[in-house]
């Protein structure tokens, strides 16, 4: 393969990291830096909110390859270094002083944790997210037994936040401004079992609580250290501090000041290729099509899937054939407690929800359309998952008959056509 003048990724998380490791693979043997805002070597991201603040996994743990990989394979890794400009006429990106050519540029630049406005009480003090090593290192002194912490949002984040709270002796109060936990993302009777479950820790879950507004310690209640929330129901709580588990907004400034296309994200076409031919991107920050429309993914398994993808692309492009679309096949997990919750396919436009005794604390629930197979919710019951999974992938469905019967193996749906 020929070498190229350079190929530059801006983001060192999951999909940066696992886009230039794949580049070499393929082959690629021109000049690769990966760059990234943090000053730690690439690591996982959905620990952070699970092992890491229980303490359970270290540094070390998270970090995704060591820094011998990174020399071994010739990549130039550039951390705790910002990029603050692209320059696309000229082809360069500038971080610093410094000034670097590309001929290919990767964006995987991600996201960050939303926050409250300042009206509600965002600018307070004692407020943590959970996005990077560093919120973790600045939350976890905050962790002690008999404190009370009132935790805003009821996602994944929000409800991983609580499970490590609540098994680390704290008091847990859990705010969700909807009707029910999980509502974005899952049927009620998925958001019925995960209400149970953390109300069966001991947490407090206060649903359809409408706005939420922070208070401080001051007379004007505006600034000062976080003592408590008001909310839109009337209820008044008290708090030591306050976990943030609102959301995540694409990271899209850079994108934005080199005028690429957005659109709920940082546009791609079918094979991740951005709005200017040289520049491509891949991960949470990036919206691409999917199934006649366009969708932005905030999963580990679509920024690794589709980090590869654009690098077989960049790969294709340099060597003048033809490129490959992404079709993105979509995944997820989450830990809490004891509950290995896992996620396969999409539920957008379900219209009934079949739910299936596993035996021994296992159960999933599966989406329909009609008849046709959409995701699969599966708590403690990874043969569900892999079953599910595999049949939506194949484009397949299951007979909801044989899903509620409890004496039939799922491995037989895999042996039909």
């Amino acid at each position: 393969m020929s070498k190229t003048k350079s190929v530059v990724v801006v983001g060192a998380g999951q999909a940066g990291a696992t886009l230039v490791q794949r580049l070499r693979e393929l082959g690629y043997d021109g000049a690769l830096t990966l760059i990234g805002a943090e000053p730690y070597l690439p690591y996982q991201r959905p620990p952070l909110s699970k092992a890491y603040l229980l303490g359970s996994m270290d540094l070390e743990g998270l970090t995704l390859r060591p820094q011998s990989f990174y020399d071994d394979q010739n990549i130039q890794l550039l951390l705790g270094k910002p990029v603050t400009a692209i320059d696309r006429d000229n082809q360069t990106v500038t971080l610093g002083d410094e000034i670097i050519a590309y001929d290919h540029l990767v964006l995987a630049t991600g996201g960050d944790a939303a926050s409250l406005p300042a009206e509600q009480g965002g600018a307070l003090e004692g407020l943590y997210s959970i996005r990077g090593i560093a919120d973790i290192n600045r939350l976890e002194p905050q962790i002690i037994a008999g404190r009370k912490v009132l935790i805003v949002g009821g996602g994944y984040i929000g409800l991983e936040a609580a499970a490590v709270c609540a098994k680390r002796g704290l008091d847990v109060t859990l705010v969700v401004a909807s009707e029910r936990v999980l509502r974005r993302v899952a049927a009620p009777e998925t958001s019925d079992y995960f209400r149970a479950l953390h109300k069966g820790h001991g947490v407090r879950v206060i649903e359809g609580a409408g706005s939420v507004a922070l208070i401080g310690d001051t007379e004007e209640g505006r600034s000062g250290q976080v003592c408590g929330a008001t909310l839109g129901n009337g209820l008044s709580l008290e708090a030591d501090f306050v976990i943030i588990g609102i959301g995540l907004t694409p990271s899209v400034t850079l994108a934005e000041m080199a005028g690429l296309t957005l659109d709920n994200g940082i546009w791609t076409d079918e094979h991740g290729r951005t709005s200017d031919a040289h520049v491509w991107a891949a991960g949470d920050c990036t919206s691409f099509p999917y199934r006649g429309g366009r969708i932005r993914l905030e999963s580990v398994g679509n920024a690794i899937d589709q980090a590869k993808a654009v690098a077989t692309n960049i790969v294709a492009s340099l060597n003048g054939e033809e490129l490959t679309p992404y079709i993105a096949k979509p995944w997820f997990w989450s830990d809490q407690y004891d509950v290995k919750f896992q996620i396969a396919g999409l539920n957008t436009g379900y219209d009934h929800v079949v739910i299936r005794d596993g035996g021994d604390g296992a159960v999933s629930h599966w989406y329909y359309r009609g008849d046709e197979l959409l995701a699969v919710d599966a708590m403690n019951d990874g043969r569900a998952y892999m079953v599910g999974k595999r049949l939506i992938e194949a484009g397949k469905s299951a007979d909801p008959a044989i899903i509620t019967d409890p004496s039939v193996d799922l491995k037989v749906l895999m042996k039909r056509g």
